[in-house]
């Protein structure tokens, strides 16, 4: 035999068990089951925010068609992101890959076979939902902070509901990760989405300059697939004593009355350890002073611009928008002149307010000087199907009805040295 010959001899078989596992018809119970475990349990179980469970086989049988045509769409996972450009690798990712959609809809398309049930993984065992996430990391919250309750009648307008909440310290504290929730299923049920702003008196670091003043940031936002925040190593939030909660719930009516209040469980460093830097919950406008002006029938885009005054790594970007919007891009201009895509939402989903959280080697660092460039469009036409009346002139507001047009990104302000550090760490990327 030639050496040809042994080596077509040896390559066929191998291209021929290449091809049979290409076209071997995928199962539930081998190749389908652990994709949702995966991706798509966290809601789509019982007693979830979903409308129907994905557990089982029988549970998931009926919905076979919807579920090819919302994973084919790219609409389910909700994950917005333009998978062409920018940073793809986050703590958070959701998304199915190309091979998952493929295997998905070739399963539907030869009928959606349960396969052999021996091959079935293990059920995934979810959290209660009566327990804090965090504290399979953390243990329990050292600080439990409860808005007051508030009632929402069945039928009504929306309502942005703003208690005060003292925080009980006698020192100073900080914060290692913070999770916040509507206490109750039906209480989520009526909460879009809620803030904790942090206000304590704190000279030299407030709004305005001027010592003594009240500060005011973001410390966190509940929002449907946002629940919590871990801060990377080194990094923190400090609270004060002195220090109240300003909450700001947005609740709408479901069709009958539901009493509730909002919770923020908070996970402190232990005392006496001081992470090096502290973050920012940051506002990036892209529309600067709430300047929105949407005329009917039209797709609009607005624009802004924010320096960053020291060397800072940006951990993740949540844009937010309402029912008009339809994509938002964050980059970086640097000193240099050279441009760097951050982040670009190509399809936003008001009813999804995705953090997408950065991986740790991907979370852009960014020398003094950086503007961060934040571009939002609306789509108020008839294409855009969830557009309440594409007829209607829509400016900024906090009604559904009304527009916003920011993105919320927790930024970490670094030392010069250390930015020196990662770039010489990182120069060959």
């Amino acid at each position: 035999m030639t050496k040809r010959s042994v080596l077509i001899a040896v390559i066929l078989p191998v291209l021929s068990i290449a091809g049979d596992l290409s076209t071997k018809t995928p199962t539930f119970a081998k190749d389908i089951a652990p994709i949702l475990q995966e991706k798509c349990q966290a809601c789509h179980r019982a007693g979830s925010m979903a409308p129907m469970s994905l557990v089982t086989y029988e549970e998931t049988r009926p919905w076979v068609k919807d579920i090819k045509q919302r994973v084919v769409t790219r609409n389910m996972p909700p994950w917005h992101l333009d998978k062409t450009v920018g940073i793809q690798h986050f703590q958070n990712d959701i998304s199915l890959s190309d091979e998952q959609i493929s295997l998905i809809a070739r399963w539907v398309d030869a009928g959606a076979p349960l396969g052999d049930p021996k091959d079935m993984s293990t059920p995934k065992q979810w959290p209660k939902d009566d327990g804090w996430q965090l504290s399979k990391q953390f243990g329990p919250p050292d600080l439990v902070l409860k808005s007051e309750p508030y009632t929402m009648p069945a039928h009504g307008q929306d309502v942005w509901f703003k208690p005060l909440t003292q925080i009980p310290l006698t020192e100073p504290r900080w914060v290692r990760a913070v999770e916040m929730r509507p206490s109750t299923p039906a209480g989520r049920r009526i909460t879009h989405h809620a803030l904790a702003y942090l206000q304590q008196e704190e000279p030299g670091a407030n709004n305005n300059g001027a010592p003594g003043n009240a500060t005011q940031g973001l410390l966190m936002e509940w929002a449907v697939n946002k629940n919590y925040d871990i801060y990377r190593p080194n990094t923190g939030k400090l609270l004060l004593p002195g220090a109240r909660i300003w909450w700001e719930e947005h609740l709408h009516a479901v069709g009958e009355e539901i009493r509730d209040h909002v919770e923020l469980a908070v996970y402190f460093y232990p005392k006496g350890q001081e992470p090096q830097y502290r973050t920012t919950l940051t506002l990036f406008s892209a529309s600067p002073g709430n300047n929105l002006d949407i005329p009917p029938n039209t797709i609009t885009q607005t624009e802004g611009y924010y320096t960053l005054k020291e060397p800072a790594r940006l951990e993740n970007f949540q844009p937010h928008m309402h029912l008009r919007g339809k994509s938002m891009l964050m980059e970086a201009l640097l000193p240099d002149g050279t441009k760097r895509t951050l982040s670009y939402v190509d399809h936003f989903n008001f009813n999804w307010m995705i953090n997408y959280i950065y991986a740790d080697d991907d979370a852009p660092v960014l020398p003094k000087g950086t503007v961060i460039h934040v571009v939002a469009s609306h789509d108020n036409t008839a294409n855009n199907k969830n557009n309440p009346d594409p007829n209607q002139w829509v400016g900024w507001g906090d009604r559904t009805v009304d527009e916003m047009a920011h993105a919320w990104v927790n930024v970490t302000y670094i030392s010069q040295e250390d930015y020196q550090d990662y770039v010489a760490k990182h120069r060959t990327r």
